[in-house]
């Protein structure tokens, strides 16, 4: 009975590596590190995380979990509460859509297809924004975050990846 208790707890745990991954990614995303206008800018890890899990596990990643991401980004990070959500939504739509055909292809076409979709997810959540302050939010913060978000995703992939080789392998 334990034998089947520890491997059922086991199996549990391991469903829930993507979400946990991506609600770590989010709080990494929101320590202050200090620098000047870096919140601003700094690169949207969850979005990354459910690029990521949406398209190699989307088993592992439902659109309820995407949601609830992004409503706890936009509580802890202070922004209006939806955006987050709305556009990881968004994100999840775009890459099920689309899975099929990334599935196979090499990084480099993986990559322009994240580029494509950060490119809208952040476009999409600055409208949003722009819409709910009633002014236009800078423009030039959103397009240094798609560049240093794009700049990150080879390394959060590769990271991703082999937490994916090391504790999904099974399941």
């Amino acid at each position: 009975m334990k034998a089947s208790f520890l491997r059922r707890a086991d199996t549990v745990s391991r469903h829930l590596v993507p979400c946990a991954l991506t609600f770590a990614m989010l709080f990494v995303g929101l320590v202050p590190l200090h620098l000047p206008s870096f919140q601003a800018v700094a690169p949207s890890l969850p979005l990354i995380a459910v690029f990521y899990w949406t398209l190699y596990r989307p088993d592992l990643m439902p659109v309820l979990a995407v949601f609830l991401i992004g409503l706890l980004q936009d509580i802890l990070g202070g922004l209006p509460i939806g955006v987050s959500s709305v556009t990881f939504v968004c994100v999840h739509a775009a890459v099920t859509s689309q899975r099929r055909f990334f599935i196979g292809k090499s990084f480099s076409i993986i990559w322009l297809g994240f580029t494509v979709v950060a490119v809208g997810a952040l476009a999409l959540s600055w409208l949003l924004s722009c819409a709910y302050y009633g002014a236009s939010v800078s423009l030039h913060a959103v397009a240094f975050q798609v560049l240093i978000t794009v700049g990150c995703f080879p390394v959060v992939c590769w990271l991703l990846l082999r937490c994916q080789l090391s504790l999904l392998r099974q399941i």
